[in-house]
């Protein structure tokens, strides 16, 4: 069981319902898979200028892990670069396993430079497309990748199977050196950086500066049908994207199918990967595959994004083309939230007899929470000081902005360590007002810092809502998409509901990573069963140990509020 979350995909209500659900189920064991990423700093040229940059096997993105349903893998990473970081595997939902989930500081600690630490990834019921990336402030920017997990063996899609797949990474792009930026950011109190392009397979496109030679190609031939395979990396924009004159047929989310959505266009949230099929069914020609960012916020913001990504479709054959390829006429704009909220109402699970769901019902539920996603500035320790006329940047849920500590939650939690973190994360938010008007008391903008935890018993029913403005009603509980990561609308909400049968600490967090960088996270610790079957599996023989933190801005802010947490 684990949750991701993003901030304020729309401007307006949306009704939508997740499904976290059961992680157990007899399978046949499948095959195992082994895996060497190296992890060290690489030369890049783009957007007319060459730099170095944090990589995994001298790629970007890096490499693909390709394997099936009910799998296990193992994933040696060697770390070659000048600091610690993890590899969080993203829609995997890792039964039983914490000890290689990844996010720093909550599962493990950094695998420090010159060191290695074997991942074990084990595969359930997931099934689609998913993604691994770093989970270590922003280096998720350039280290990430895609996983393809095929039915499993003996079986097919349930769908007419595709002739061929093709993965599309999409990913943001930043001049000189990010964590610099970054770090600068944090010890100004400044916004934090915003991309300078967006990238579809490592590559800007023909509409940025220095790339029309560089941008990514794919070859198709007329009359077969194609599984694009979308993963959206990038840190923290949604995107629109659409084929031009090409209608789209989405089949899959996080790693779960879906019921078909006929469409011309998508909306992919950061963290969010789709399948896709394309049947190449056109005009032999040259088509843009595009997209642009889409934003929700005010009108007036514009401090955004504006590139156009681009990668082309070409179909073999001899035929003659115009100069520039056709460009999409239905990608919608960069405001366009009708547009955004008419795709994501059609999302549904495909919940057959042999992809089954198990939603909890209002007499299952033995846990509700209520979770305001905020941006705030943080409480003056000393109000005396001259630092208060100017507040930090802050974000948090239930007015707790997190803090990470000086060694990771779960072997707090494992070897009963007191100190490093408490169990009374808030169910309810400290208030509640008209969470949807634009201006508000002081005292409402303001957060404390924390690391506060929610425990749940082993097997527990949950129903989340996500900042709201009344009691949701109208659920769902016939097909809500089963995913692991989805927006939560500006001036809306988004209810999830989950059973905690997955013993372990699972980090919970917005993946837009400006506002997880400033605290809008939190973790759950659910507690074993009674069975050895039904608790956590023991620890490996070697987990990094939590010496020398992330040399960065943010995680030396971080430490030394935790060591005042720790002492105090």
């Amino acid at each position: 069981m684990k949750i991701q979350f993003i901030n304020c995909p729309t401007m307006t209500e949306i009704l939508i319902f997740l499904l976290m659900v059961e992680l157990f189920f007899c399978s046949v064991q499948g095959e195992m898979h082994f895996y060497d990423f190296v992890v060290r700093e690489s030369n890049f040229t783009k957007l007319c200028e060459t730099k170095s940059m944090l990589v995994v096997n001298d790629h970007f993105p890096g490499p693909e892990i390709r394997v099936h349903r009910g799998d296990k893998f193992f994933v040696n990473v060697q770390n070659q670069g000048s600091y610690g970081l993890t590899i969080h595997w993203h829609g995997i939902m890792q039964p039983r396993n914490p000890w290689s989930d990844g996010p720093e500081y909550i599962t493990q600690c950094p695998i420090q430079p010159g060191t290695n630490f074997t991942y074990e990834v084990i595969l359930s019921k997931e099934e689609g497309t998913v993604w691994w990336h770093a989970h270590s402030d922003w280096t998720r920017a350039s280290v990430h990748g895609a996983i393809v997990i095929l039915p499993a063996v003996g079986t097919t899609f349930p769908f007419p199977e595709p002739d061929e797949d093709e993965v599309i990474v999409i990913a943001s792009w930043y001049k000189g050196d990010l964590q610099a930026r970054v770090d600068e950011a944090m010890e100004y109190d400044e916004n934090l950086p915003h991309s300078d392009a967006y990238t579809i397979n490592g590559q800007p496109g023909d509409l940025c500066p220095c790339s029309k030679e560089t941008t990514y190609r794919r070859k198709v031939d007329y009359g077969k049908t194609y599984l694009v395979r979308i993963v959206n990396a990038n840190i923290d924009a949604d995107i629109f994207f659409a084929i031009a004159q090409h209608n789209l047929t989405v089949v899959g989310l996080d790693g779960a199918y879906i019921k078909p959505i006929d469409t011309t266009y998508i909306v992919i949230s950061p963290g969010q990967t789709m399948d896709v099929l394309l049947k190449a069914n056109q005009v032999l020609g040259h088509y843009y595959m595009a997209g642009r960012h889409f934003s929700s916020e005010n009108v007036e913001v514009v401090d955004f994004d504006h590139a156009n990504l681009t990668a082309i479709l070409e179909y073999n054959g001899n035929y003659t083309y115009p100069t520039s390829p056709v460009f999409p006429s239905t990608l919608p704009m960069y405001l366009d939230f009708v547009a955004s909220l008419k795709f994501t109402h059609q999302i549904r699970s495909l919940a057959i007899p042999e992809y089954a769901i198990n939603v909890p019902l209002d007499s299952d539920i033995t846990s509700r929470m209520f979770i305001t996603t905020s941006m705030n500035s943080l409480y003056c320790e000393d109000p005396s000081s001259s630092d208060c006329e100017t507040k930090q940047i802050a974000a948090s849920v239930n007015n707790i902005s997190w803090v990470n500590p000086s060694t990771d939650i779960l072997q707090s939690y494992y070897r009963n360590i007191s100190g490093v973190y408490s169990t009374d994360f808030p169910d309810y938010p400290p208030s509640f007002y008209n969470f949807t008007e634009e201006s508000y008391s002081i005292d409402r903008a303001l957060t404390v810092q924390g690391r506060k935890v929610k425990v749940l018993d082993y097997n527990e029913s949950v129903e989340i809502v996500f900042q709201g403005t009344n009691t949701p009603k109208g659920f769902n509980l016939v097909d809500p998409p089963e995913v692991t990561t989805f927006g939560v609308p500006k001036n809306g909400w988004l209810a999830i509901r989950f059973t905690a049968n997955n013993p372990g600490v699972w980090f919970w967090h917005c993946h837009m990573d400006r506002h997880l960088t400033w605290g809008m996270e939190a973790a759950f610790v659910v507690k074993n069963g009674g069975t050895t079957e039904t608790s956590i599996r023991q620890p490996p023989a070697y987990m990094p140990p939590c010496m020398v933190p992330l040399d960065s801005g943010i995680q030396n802010f971080h430490e030394s509020i935790g060591k005042k947490m720790e002492y105090t």
